[in-house]
Formats: structure tokens, sequence, C-alpha cells
């Protein structure tokens, strides 16, 4: 892991070198002190190194190259590979990078995919995107700004012919930072939400609000929800509730139901932490319908035009 986290050493031939030398030096080292008390850059550590875990099995779910470069270098911070043999994070990460290949693949036109994640999702790099997806990355941004350095560093590339763009979830208007960049919703597109920390239920659900509004007839949502910011009793039926008012057909999918499906054998109980789910949507964008008015409008004015012109 050393070798593949560690920048080659580079030793100054001039007194300016030595200072810029120093001055990275110095960064580094706020680097690790931020990543050593910051709460959300440590709980996406750990989700690297329970990625960095299963990479590591004799016949893992997936293979994340990327993930050790999470870890500082010259450190006993290596995670216990053995201690997390199938843990309910890899199901889950397997179960939605299954499915967004998938639908990537299955469906034409598709080249938007947009991930909700802790800012330490190597998923643009290590799947094979077709080419001409657009990736979107919406994340913490210092945990984001941490990560990008460290993956550059070992040489992570998307696939050719992508795009890749990071969002700070921290903006708070989702829509707008979307469409900034280039999302359309009168594309397809697919969507991802494993790691992205929520504050509150009501977080939650406006992240679904926005993408309801954003995502075109028949694209999917599948992710993780952590059921600790949920304040319902009947969580099922509160989240076929909100889901259908949103537009979505959800579908809860069980842990087990991952594994079984995978021809694995769960070594721990059931995850009571998280629920996983996908979701459909099954009404139009805010896109698709302003196209269809501006379409309607367009042909109520061809229609009167030829009326006069028979008068």
């Amino acid at each position: 892991m050393q070798g593949l986290c560690a920048p080659p050493l580079h030793f100054p031939a001039t007194a300016p070198r030595r200072r810029r030398t120093l001055k990275t030096v110095a960064r580094s080292a706020r680097a690790e002190l931020r990543e050593d008390s910051d709460p959300l850059i440590q709980s996406a550590i750990h989700s690297a190194s329970l990625r960095l875990g299963e990479t590591n099995r004799t016949e893992p779910l997936f293979i994340d190259p990327y993930a050790a470069c999470f870890f500082p270098p010259f450190t006993n911070k290596e995670p216990n590979i053995h201690k997390h043999q199938h843990h309910h994070y890899c199901l889950a990460t397997k179960f939605i990078d299954d499915k967004l290949l998938h639908t990537a693949k299955r469906i034409d036109g598709l080249k938007q995919v947009v991930l909700f994640t802790d800012g330490m999702d190597t998923r643009p790099y290590r799947l094979n995107w077709p080419s001409s997806t657009m990736i979107f990355d919406v994340s913490p941004q210092k945990v984001f700004d941490i990560a990008s350095d460290k993956l550059q560093g070992v040489g992570a590339r998307l696939p050719k012919g992508c795009m890749f763009f990071h969002l700070p979830v921290e903006s708070g208007d989702i829509e707008q930072c979307l469409r900034s960049k280039g999302f359309s919703g009168n594309r397809p597109s697919i969507w991802a939400m494993q790691g992205l920390p929520l504050e509150s239920q009501s977080s939650f659900e406006a992240i679904l609000s926005a993408v309801s509004s954003l995502a075109m007839n028949e694209s999917y949502l599948i992710g993780e929800l952590p059921i600790d910011i949920i304040d319902q009793s009947d969580l099922k039926n509160w989240m076929e509730k909100l889901f259908m008012s949103n537009g979505f057909k959800v579908q809860i999918v069980s842990y087990e139901e991952i594994a079984a499906s995978l021809g694995v054998v769960l070594h721990s109980q059931v995850n009571n932490d998280k629920i996983m789910f996908i979701a459909q949507q099954l009404k139009f964008s805010d896109d698709q319908m302003e196209k269809w008015r501006q379409e309607f409008e367009r042909v109520e004015e061809d229609g009167d035009e030829q009326g006069f012109e028979e008068l």
C-alpha cells in the first residue's frame, strides 16, 4: 500500500525548489491533521477501508484499485482486511455497481450519471463507463478535495471520452448546480446514493424532490439510506408514500437478497443501520414538461396562422 500511496521523492537542486517542497510538506501535514479530526473524512476513509478489505479477498465481489491511496503513507493505519468478510457495505457497493453499469449500457442515450457520495467514491475511475458518459459527483467539498489530490497522485483516470463534474453538497441548490454543469432533464439519467452524509430526514426529502424534478421519465435512483435520520415507525410504508409523492415507484432490497443473488454467505447479522432501495421515475421531468409546453404552444400558433390564411 505504501508503494501505491507515497509519491516519489524529488531532491531539490535549488533553494526556491526547496522552499516549495517545504511548503508542500507543510500542506500535507495540515491535510493529515484534518483527516485525523474531521468526522466526515474519517467516515469516508472507513468506507474506503471496507472496499480495500473486499479487494484483498481471495474471491472479491469487486476490485477497487484506488482505495489504498486514501490512507496516509508510512503509518500503521492499514485496515484489517480479513475482518470485513462480505460486509453489508461491500454487498451494497457491488449491487449499486452492477445496476449502474447494466442500466448505463442498456438504455440508449443514457449519458448522465449522478452520484451522491462521501467524497471518496472511486466509481468514476474504476467502472467501465460507456464513452461520452457525464458523471456528476455530489459530495462534501473538503473530503472531495483531499480525495481528488490523492487519486491524481496515483494516476487515476476516467474512461476514455467520459466527463466528470464535482458539485459541493454544501451549495444547497442541487438542481441549479447540476443544470449549470450541463445536466439535462430531457436525456435519460441514473442516480445513485451511497455514503452521502445526511443530517436529517428533511435533507433526504429535499434531495429526492430535486431528483424528481430533474430525472427524465424511466430514470433510476439506487442507493442506501441511513435509518438513524428517519423518525418513522413504519419505514416501508413511509418510503413508499414519500417516493410515490415524488413520482417514483420504489422497491426495498434486503442485504440477504443481494447476498443470495451473488451466491455469498453473510458473516454478520442483518444491517440495521441502512436500507437499500431501487426506484424508477414514473413522471416526466420539469425539462420534459417545459419542452412539451413549448411544442404545444407552437402547434397552437401554427394552427392559428393557418386558420387566418384560410379566411
